[in-house]
Parts: structure tokens; C-alpha cells; sequence
């Protein structure tokens, strides 16, 4: 079981959040003195799944650990305990903003684009260096309210848990942000986060997502097949422009 009170050479502070996947901590690196966020990764494999899982991960890992932007989280370092695979990164003061919008925050207008834009602009850098996220959403997006900074997370992370989801068939991610190509299990590109890129901008500007159903098969059918509810509609006051997003 993992050692809650240090991760390989990191000394845990504190517990960030937790999901099916694994845990977040704060933690402290005593080498260079310096915060860090852990990302741990749960490894329940057989022996052959645990090598492709290896390769995978530190291949991935590499990959994101190249990016260089100032709107993503900086990676510092992989390593492996008994049980799960980690990922030492930037730590980032604020909150995702998951949390901002499930408070009820409504963000201005000029906020919400700068946030798009911000999130854009870093997509388009890792694609250009042929990274995509495939996760894309605001839990997945650090937010600094007062200083307006803003960090994605989780580059490769969904892609290092694929191979669990053609062990088990069970969709991985937020399915209401996912392009209907991620959703079908077809290849995905860059495209695919900008769809949910999309997704996450029609949520700031109107309180509630494109698309809704109350079964998943539902979901990924009207994902697929429905046009959303034009942004308007849902908040007349907004600008004519806007639809056009």
C-alpha cells in the first residue's frame, strides 16, 4: 500500500483530491526545496499489463513533460512505487475550475473568453507538438481568481488509462465533455479538445452543459447525433457573436 506519509523521494504535505484513478497530494521535494503536486496512478495489473503499462507511461510522460507553456502545468518527474505509477508537477495556488462554476460563481463575459483563449492558445501548442490532452475540462483546468492565472493539467493522463478501458469497456473521463470520436473509441486528434474545449465554454457562458440525458447511452447518442441549444436561447442577453463560438 502506498506510503501516504512520502512518494518516492517526496514528502507528502497534504491530500489535493482523490478519484478512480488515484490521488493528487502537496507534497514537499527536499533536494531542491520546492512544493510540488503528486499525481498517483493505481497499477491493478497482471504482470503483462504492468510492462505495456510501464512503456506507456513513461513514453507518454516524456511527451508532456516536454511542453514548455505558460498556461500548463510543468512536469518535473515520473517514478513508480509497489502499487502505482506517479507524476511530480508544478503545484498551482487556486482551484479547478470545476469548483469556481459549482459554487455558482458567474464569471463576466470578458473573463470567460480570456479563459478560452488562454486554454486555446495551449492546445494549440501541445498539438503543434503532437500532444493531445483528451481530457479536457474544467476540473482539469487550474484557476487563480484574483491573479487571473490558469494552468491545464493532466496532459497524458487519459491516455495512460486507455489500455483499463479496453480491459474493462468502461468509458474513462467526463463523458459530457468527450468528442463523439472519443466516445465511439474511433482515433482521436487535437480536434477532440477543441470539441470539448466547446463543451467547457458553452457550461461558462450558460450554467449548464450542451448536452443531457439521464443514461449514458443517451448521452453519447444525443452527443452524437443532436445539435445543442444555441447559447442565446439559454442567456438572451449575451452578445450576437457568441452562438458563433
Amino acid at each position: 500500500m502506498l506510503n501516504q506519509k512520502s512518494i518516492g523521494r517526496y514528502e507528502v504535505v497534504s491530500v489535493l483530491g482523490q478519484g478512480a484513478m488515484g490521488t493528487v497530494y502537496k507534497a514537499s521535494d527536499p533536494v531542491i526545496e520546492r512544493a510540488v503536486a503528486i499525481k498517483t496512478i493505481n497499477l491493478e495489473l497482471s504482470r503483462e499489463e504492468r510492462a505495456e503499462f510501464e512503456e506507456r507511461f513513461y513514453r507518454e510522460a516524456k511527451s508532456a513533460g516536454r511542453l514548455n507553456h505558460p498556461n500548463i502545468v510543468t512536469i518535473y518527474d515520473v517514478g513508480e512505487t509497489e502499487d502505482a505509477a506517479y507524476i511530480a508537477m508544478e503545484y498551482i495556488e487556486g482551484e479547478p475550475l470545476r469548483d469556481v462554476l459549482d459554487s455558482g460563481v458567474v464569471l463576466p463575459l470578458k473573463r470567460i473568453c480570456q479563459i478560452a483563449v488562454q486554454v486555446a492558445n495551449a492546445l494549440n501548442y501541445a498539438h503543434e507538438n503532437g500532444v493531445v490532452h483528451r481530457d479536457i475540462k474544467p476540473a482539469n483546468i487550474m484557476f487563480e481568481a484574483q491573479g487571473g492565472e490558469l494552468k491545464i493539467t493532466d496532459f497524458g493522463i487519459a491516455r495512460l488509462t486507455d489500455a483499463g478501458r479496453t480491459r474493462t469497456g468502461i468509458v474513462l473521463g467526463t463523458p459530457s465533455f468527450m468528442s463523439p470520436e472519443q466516445l465511439q473509441g474511433r482515433a482521436v486528434t487535437g480536434r477532440s479538445d477543441l470539441f470539448s474545449l466547446g463543451v467547457m465554454l458553452y457550461q461558462m457562458l450558460t450554467g449548464q452543459l450542451p448536452f443531457r440525458a439521464d443514461s449514458m447511452p443517451a448521452l453519447m447518442f444525443r452527443i452524437a447525433h443532436d445539435p445543442h441549444p444555441p447559447v442565446r436561447v439559454l442567456r438572451p442577453g449575451l452578445p450576437l457573436g457568441v452562438d458563433e463560438f
